[in-house]
């Protein structure tokens, strides 16, 4: 028996918690359309990087203002070229695109750090046909005059920006796991206006050469022992802030999945697992998915959902310090 597997994230009704978050596989209309096809129940649209932007803008700058031609008579007629399209354009084009192929939403993301653009790019997105926001703000802390009150001031800063652009389409903040009090900051976030949260974004450390002594960059995908963390403090978030969560990093199966639901989010984001193992397993966790249901006696996953958070776990403790002296008692030599 086919078990419901139904959820609703910003707003938005979909069939599974399962959503692709924002990779290379989610760069294209193409793309896009094969993990509908396999499965998906909205995606992420890869992210609109404000360095990409600000980079276009400034080489659009200086062909069109900083150049000297020879002809003064000639200096205002400089058209820009045809086929040159700055990030933001590229970006709403494929937007656009999806938005015309596929019957899933589309969630549109956007990555940066500075307080500057942010509103600008929310609107031309909502324009083009997204069906909400997701605003990923990585920014390191990396200046010795940076508090952690500045911190979470830029943060509360940049959605004030863009809600106040777009005041009805939905938004979702990413957040890291960095925050001296995650649900205080998700609780901010709530008041300023977001309709969700994701957890947690996965900071992408360089690594050093050791032979040529330089900074590279490296890229590693998750692994399921990630999710535990994030496990953790949504359980804890949803006891006490009503707002949406999205679990991302570390969703490799279909028990992992389930674990999301029982902790209380209402979506759980892929990536990893995609591109190690291709679209088509999310056919496969929504099989396993219903199996595990009708095993435990489930009808749907909103029976089960946030059954196990903070709230209404047996031993709430267990998700705080008391786990802590536990795990260190399992160890043996």
């Amino acid at each position: 028996m086919t078990k419901s597997l139904q959820t609703e994230y910003l707003g938005l009704a979909l069939d599974s918690p399962l959503v692709p978050s924002a990779s290379p596989l989610t760069a294209t209309p193409a793309g896009a359309c094969e993990l509908e096809d396999a499965g998906a129940a909205a995606i992420v649209m890869h992210s609109l990087f404000e360095e990409e932007c600000t980079r276009d803008h400034e080489l659009l700058h200086r062909f069109l203002y900083e150049q000297e031609i020879g002809h003064f008579e000639a200096d205002d007629f400089l058209p820009v070229p045809d086929a040159f399209k700055t990030a933001e354009e590229h970006y709403l084009e494929r937007l656009k695109g999806m938005k015309e192929r596929l019957q899933i939403p589309v969630i549109a993301s956007l990555n940066g750090v500075s307080p500057r653009g942010w509103a600008e790019y929310a609107v031309q997105l909502a324009e083009a046909g997204a069906d909400a926001l997701e605003l990923n703000i990585f920014h390191i802390a990396a200046s010795v005059t940076e508090s952690g009150t500045a911190v979470e001031q830029r943060y509360l800063d940049i959605l004030d920006g863009v809600r106040a652009a777009v005041p009805d389409l939905p938004l979702a903040v990413k957040l890291s796991s960095r925050f001296s009090s995650p649900v205080h900051m998700v609780a901010q976030l709530k008041h300023r206006g977001a309709d969700a949260v994701v957890l947690f974004n996965r900071f992408l450390e360089p690594t050093l050469d050791l032979d040529a002594l330089e900074i590279r960059p490296q890229l590693q995908l998750s692994t399921p022992s990630e999710l535990n963390e994030r496990l953790r403090w949504t359980a804890i978030v949803k006891a006490q802030v009503a707002l949406d969560v999205a679990i991302t990093g570390g969703v490799h199966s279909a028990e992992d999945v389930i674990r999301t639901q029982l902790v209380g989010a209402e979506v759980a984001q892929l990536a990893s697992v995609l591109m190690q193992q291709g679209p088509e397993v999310m056919q496969q966790m929504k099989r396993d998915m219903s199996e595990w249901l009708e095993q435990h006696e489930y009808a749907s996953l909103d029976q089960l959902r946030g059954s196990v958070s903070h709230a209404n776990a047996a031993n709430p403790s267990a998700w705080e310090r008391a786990n802590y002296v536990d795990s260190l008692d399992l160890w043996r030599p």
